[in-house]
């Protein structure tokens, strides 16, 4: 008879579902084919022609197919940080924090696009001046009211979906340094454990940082992770969250 545990008995049930979740939405992503199952599952900008109401929760459980990477970083800070929180917050109250800072990360990555789509055309939505293909992926427009700078980005913002659970990581990761604030976190790079109080707020301002000046290339939604940290922050103040042990002090 074997008694040896369970690799994943120590795991708690919401994390460890959100665990099996991600990885066969990455499975089946690899199984029916990236592109179709990215422009159907992950979250397209509302005002667009591929946009559909389900995408605000399963881009969540989306990662990008052709970046190992991504799913594995997301899944170990899951692991990693998600354990510790939901063991305090409670499986019911863990799991509404984690869609809620998901949901509050594709909130503040859309306004911002919102804004975006604003300052060139004068309004949120398409107003008539511009026309987008999504099965052409090309977009018309009239040169005398919008640039071909400004076409390529309303192009990105009216195509590109976002996929990725790291809003909701980084919700994690704001909760995680407010309810563990002198944990020990060994860092890529730095020889030494650095405190969460210390190290994650670093992060965010870098967030911040890349987010406003948009490097050419950098395709990562900055503003999406900073949603995310935005409302962690929010919940764990609003729910008066606490620890009731000083493991980590």
């Amino acid at each position: 008879m074997n008694d040896r545990p369970s690799p994943f008995a120590h795991i708690p049930p919401v994390v460890k579902n959100l665990l099996i979740i991600n990885i066969i939405f990455y499975i089946a992503t690899l199984m029916f084919g990236g592109p179709m199952m990215t422009q159907v599952l992950g979250v397209h900008y509302f005002d667009g022609p591929d946009f559909r109401i389900w995408q605000v929760i399963t881009y969540m459980f989306m990662h990008d197919y052709s970046s190992l990477f991504h799913i594995l970083f997301n899944m170990f800070a899951l692991y990693t940080f998600g354990s510790s929180i939901e063991y305090i917050m409670g499986s019911k109250r863990f799991l509404n924090f984690y869609l809620i800072t998901g949901l509050g990360a594709l909130a503040l990555q859309l306004l911002v696009q919102s804004f975006e789509v604003y300052s060139i055309t004068g309004s949120a939505v398409n107003n008539g001046s511009f026309m987008v293909d999504s099965l052409k992926r090309t977009i018309s427009f009239n040169p005398d009211l919008i640039s071909q700078e400004q076409a390529s980005t309303l192009l990105g913002i009216y195509l590109t979906p976002m996929v990725g659970a790291s809003g909701a990581i980084f919700g994690l990761l704001i909760a995680f340094g407010m309810l563990f604030p002198n944990a020990e976190l060994f860092i890529m790079f730095i020889p030494v454990p650095v405190k969460a109080k210390y190290i994650i707020p670093v992060y965010v301002i870098l967030e911040l940082f890349l987010g406003v000046k948009q490097f050419s290339g950098d395709s990562v939604a900055h503003f999406a992770h900073l949603g995310g940290a935005l409302f962690g922050f929010i919940l764990v103040k609003m729910w008066h969250l606490k620890r009731h042990d000083n493991f980590y002090e």
